[in-house]
């Protein structure tokens, strides 16, 4: 994709801990403060004291609930999904974050979703969703991705190749200066699409 051209959805990847949520965090203020709205949610950490105890889902609406934990007494019985040391929590993310993922008809929807990776993806539904809420028409998607690393995620490599897509690889060294391009990606796909 030629800078010239508009991208529809716009995704954020860098390793991990190097600030893509709090750079979607400062994208939804500034929507927010345009009058735009958008729909969706992002992951955060949950930590007792210095160590990191797993993760929530946080929805745009401020409902929260548990992704992932690193005590399975937190999480109901039956198959457990685990990455690394994480139980995932399927029932509850599915519960907290599908919602936030449906489309008004006859209207342009933006779309957060922090973060498209392993966890997330072990909900087939969350996978469907995904994938048609980036081949709609009516949607922009500001997405995160993580850096492929060991083997590929298929969905996620097929999101990170999508030609009506921008990637913004988020480092140490750029990730206070890229805001404003980042910003002006997502202005510039609800100007074009949502018109």
């Amino acid at each position: 994709m030629t800078t010239r051209q508009v991208a529809r959805h716009i995704l954020l990847t860098g390793p991990p801990g190097i600030g893509k949520t709090t750079l979607i965090h400062k994208v939804c203020d500034h929507l927010t403060k345009s009058g735009v709205q958008c729909k969706g949610f992002y992951t955060e950490e949950r930590r007792e004291g210095r160590h990191r105890v797993g993760f929530d889902v946080v929805t745009l609406s401020g409902e929260r609930a548990p992704l992932a934990s690193v005590n399975t007494s937190d999480v109901p019985q039956g198959r457990q999904y685990t990455v690394g040391k994480y139980v995932v929590q399927l029932q509850s993310f599915e519960t907290a974050a599908l919602p936030t993922l449906r489309k008004k008809e006859g209207q342009h929807n933006i779309f957060v979703i922090d973060e498209i990776g392993k966890m997330e993806l072990f909900s087939q539904t969350f996978a469907r969703l995904v994938r048609d809420l980036l081949g709609s028409e009516n949607t922009t998607v500001i997405a995160t991705i993580p850096i492929a690393k060991g083997r590929p995620i298929p969905l996620v490599e097929e999101v990170r190749q999508r030609s009506d897509a921008v990637l913004f690889n988020i480092s140490q060294s750029n990730r206070d200066a890229i805001l404003g391009d980042i910003i002006s990606a997502v202005m510039s796909s609800v100007k074009r699409h949502g018109s």
